[in-house]
């Protein structure tokens, strides 16, 4: 059995510094006393260190950790930040529902006051109840970190049920999270029931990954049509001060400002964001006051419409006229599913905050101050919200709606990236480029391929429908569509993870999910009339994500069942048949466990081989991000003086690597030393408890151990012996200690000579990496080609030929996924038979 352990390296060079002895230094400070360097590193400043300069992370800035002291002043800080970021499109929604509500036009008084009714429940019992007070509980392990999206909740549930499709899951990955399950109950027992379903139901999983799918593309659906319609509702303002403007004038400048915002996408925010939630603060302040206005002007009545009654009578009147309005009225919660997306690392008492005491009760002003100045105005129903601005205040609340439309928009675009940048970490989305536009803001990315597909779909779409009715069919079916899957996931987490009551969890799938599935039920009677268009936009999204999946899958099965096995590995020696030269050679590959089939090929097809070598294999676990601590688990492939190596590098799905690939390097490097003296350490405390009075001849190393011992007494060439410390303290060690084991007038007792050997032996290893990172370190990669057998069946020859093989070849390559300098690169070519 092969020894795992999990070791991190920390250093407190700052961030553009290459000194590699001051990160010598750190290191050999983390071995003498790691508690004392922890706590030395908690009472300092916040430092930017190597593992979150990989990551592209600062640390303290817009992190959890900045916020573990739960100070009042630090959450309403937050809270107002929030506004800026988090509730930019929630709080744009008034521009435009009433238009979409009633295109037909007002019937009577009691149309406004049930259309009002419904705004207030529904903005009650979705955006307040399901996101703030349960969604955004769903934690996936102990971190701050509580928002991610669907893939979040998708995550939460593959790693709890182990229902994740991708076959790499290891037993130490289980220790990223928290999700434990401690006291038996009948709760328990329902849960590990439905939990074995989903580990043991390949269909099941299937149908999990695919609503995960699902919901992801009509998220990036939404990144398409919020710009599209905010933009529209705030441009069609002009018309109500400039009557002789025409609708292909504002559709023209409305395609002009989409094609600037998506083009100023590149250069981050910087500086401006500090300006995002005051102007969306004035935002929500200016609608409320003009709600107010409005209500005293035209009608204080309006209040009757908290009366549920009026949902009743507005059914029953208009018949099926109201599920059309419905279907009108459903974009009011838009924007709500941004409080669960991963735009920036919030508590949640400062979202809630920001929402009960800002968003929720300017909302409310705004639609009842528009229905109050419909009842006296129902013909000004298409723009009801410029109409019922005073003639004094228009021109400002027009550059404010402006400016919140454009924050609104670039943070749903945000929220695109963000999945897309998930999706390709759990091998569900074909590999593109991720460039982070700030160091200071986590979450701040930019990805052009999709920002340039996002920018012609969304001209598209403007220059297609041409009105804001027409676009709220199509952006009802999107919002809902998301919205009813995060219900879905939501619910197998309550019964599986939190183990809450039935009672509560039927509650909550009758009350919000019956809402949402009328709802959903509302925007399907308008598919026809342009809500067709996101659905054929996500369903080949889905099919995109799912082909790319199932492609990586079969490929890292193929490559299970072609590794080299171990007894061929030992019948080639130490030496692995070829000549052993100093320096590291780094071979990236997919596997987990075992030696990979393309190591084989780099021992035929090259005269010699490095004298250390690392596999390593990059790995996105089923969290948001891998803490420091965590990042790397190292083991031993092959006894030890083969002085083979695996890596493990595990990253969240929120976790990106920079392009620099020396950080990695160094930080692998640093991080095998201290598995090595860790692993001394360890052997010797098991060897001091196996017994100690017997004679050292008469002990064997405990047999879970045995294949790594089997050749450690003769460190033998090239590997280690020649290039053995030279110091003082370790000339002539291999045979004084050697000799001195085997004299038959000298006993020693398992704990003086043990350790000793274990200790001199680690030094030497050490020396042997070091001299051979002052060699060179090479990156050894394998170039698959992936085809599908002969006998394989039609449909998936079809997928792998031609469709995976079409993404593979036009995605971004491996090098410049992995950082690998091409100047350092051996590669090799690999045919994979699936």
């Amino acid at each position: 059995m092969e020894k795992v352990s999990s070791v991190s390296a920390f250093s407190e060079v700052e961030e553009g510094s290459g000194d590699d002895r001051r990160l010598d230094e750190a290191c050999k400070t983390v071995l003498e006393n790691e508690k004392e360097f922890q706590q030395r590193l908690k009472r300092a400043e916040p430092q930017i260190d190597w593992f979150d300069a990989e990551a592209m992370e600062i640390s303290g800035v817009f992190s959890g950790s900045l916020f573990k002291d739960e100070k009042w002043t630090v959450i309403l800080k937050m809270a107002f930040w929030t506004l800026g970021v988090v509730y930019s499109s929630l709080g744009t929604s008034p521009l435009y529902v009433y238009g979409s509500a009633f295109s037909d036009g007002i019937d009577t008084t009691l149309d406004i006051l049930g259309a009002l009714s419904i705004i207030i429940y529904s903005l009650t019992l979705i955006p307040l109840v399901k996101y703030a007070f349960v969604v955004l509980r769903a934690k996936s392990n102990e971190e701050s970190d509580f928002k991610g999206g669907i893939f979040s909740l998708y995550s939460m549930v593959c790693r709890y049920a182990k229902a994740g499709l991708m076959p790499n899951r290891q037993p130490a990955d289980d220790e990223l999270s928290n999700l434990k399950v401690e006291m038996p109950s009948q709760r328990l027992e329902r849960a590990l029931t439905l939990k074995e379903k989903f580990a043991k139901n390949v269909i099941l999983k299937n149908v999990l990954l695919i609503s995960a799918l699902l919901g992801v593309s009509l998220t990036i659906c939404n990144g398409i049509f919020t710009p599209c319609i905010s933009m529209m509702a705030a441009v069609s303002g002009l018309k109500v001060a400039i009557p002789s403007l025409s609708q292909d004038s504002l559709v023209a400048i409305t395609i002009v400002l989409l094609i600037l915002l998506f083009g100023l996408q590149q250069f981050g925010i910087g500086k401006v964001r500090r300006f995002f939630a005051p102007v969306l603060c004035i935002w929500f302040v200016s609608i409320a006051s003009i709600g107010i206005w409005n209500i005293i002007k035209y009608d204080p009545s309006i209040f009757r419409a908290f009366n549920p009654l009026y949902v009743y009578y507005f059914f029953s009147q208009n018949k099926k006229r109201a599920w059309y309005i419905l279907g009108g009225l459903v974009l009011c919660i838009t924007g709500g599913e941004a409080m669960f997306a991963d735009l920036g690392n919030y508590r949640l008492k400062s979202l809630k905050i920001a929402f009960a005491v800002v968003v929720y009760p300017c909302l409310l002003l705004s639609y009842m101050g528009q229905a109050a100045y419909l009842v006296k105005n129902p013909l000004d129903v298409s723009d009801a919200f410029y109409n019922s601005i005073p003639g004094i205040m228009y021109w400002p609340v027009f550059v404010f709606s402006m400016f919140a439309v454009t924050i609104a928009s670039r943070s749903m675009i945000l929220v695109s990236f963000s999945v897309i940048r998930a999706a390709v970490a759990l091998d569900c989305f074909p590999r593109v480029k991720i460039i982070h536009t700030s160091k200071q803001v986590q979450g701040q990315i930019y990805i052009p391929a999709i920002c340039f597909l996002l920018m012609v779909m969304c001209v598209a779409v403007t220059a297609g429908f041409r009105s804001t009715y027409v676009m709220g069919h199509a952006y009802g079916v999107v919002v809902l569509g998301e919205m009813f899957i995060t219900t879905g996931f939501i619910i197998l987490v309550m019964v599986m993870i939190w183990q809450i009551s039935l009672i509560l969890v039927f509650a909550f799938a009758i009350i919000i999910g019956g809402l949402e599935l009328l709802y959903f039920f509302a925007v399907l009677m308008k598919v026809q009339r342009g809500g067709w268009v996101p659905l054929v936009i996500a369903l080949a999204l889905v099919c995109v994500m799912y082909i790319w999946h199932y492609g990586t899958r079969v490929t890292y099965q193929s490559e299970v069942e072609q590794r080299i096995s171990m007894d061929y590995m030992l019948e080639l020696g130490a030496n692995l048949g070829t000549v052993r030269v100093e320096g590291v050679g780094l071979l990236y590959n997919d596997l987990a466990h075992g030696v990979p089939a393309i190591f084989g090929y780099f021992i035929k097809s090259l005269p010699a081989t490095h004298s250390t070598i690392v596999f390593v294999c990059i790995k996105h676990v089923h969290v948001p991000r891998v803490p420091m601590s965590q990042r790397f688990v190292f083991r031993r492939v092959c006894p030890r003086d083969y002085h083979l190596f695996r890596c493990i590098a595990r990253y969240g799905y929120k976790d990106v690597r920079a392009e620099d690939h020396t950080i990695f390097e160094k930080l692998l490097l640093r991080s095998l030393e201290i598995f090595i003296q860790k692993e001394a350490q360890e052997y010797a405390l098991e060897f001091e408890s196996f017994g100690m009075e017997t004679n050292i001849n008469n002990i064997e190393p405990p047999s879970q151990h045995r294949n790594v011992w089997a050749t450690s007494g003769s460190l033998t060439e090239p590997l280690l012996s020649s290039a053995a410390p030279q110091s003082d303290t370790t000339v002539g060690y291999e045979d004084d200690v050697i000799e001195g084991i085997h004299s038959e007038h000298e006993i020693f007792t398992p704990r003086a000579s043990y350790s000793y050997i274990l200790d001199n032996i680690a030094l030497m290893e050490l020396s042997a990496i070091r001299n051979a990172r002052e060699s060179g370190v090479a990156y050894l990669l394998g170039h698959a080609d992936v085809r599908a057998k002969k006998e394989s069946w039609f449909f998936k020859k079809l997928i792998i030929n031609y469709f995976y093989s079409f993404l593979a070849r036009n995605c971004r390559g491996t090098t410049e996924t992995l950082s690998v300098p091409h100047t350092h690169l051996l590669q090799v070519g690999m045919t994979y038979m699936v």
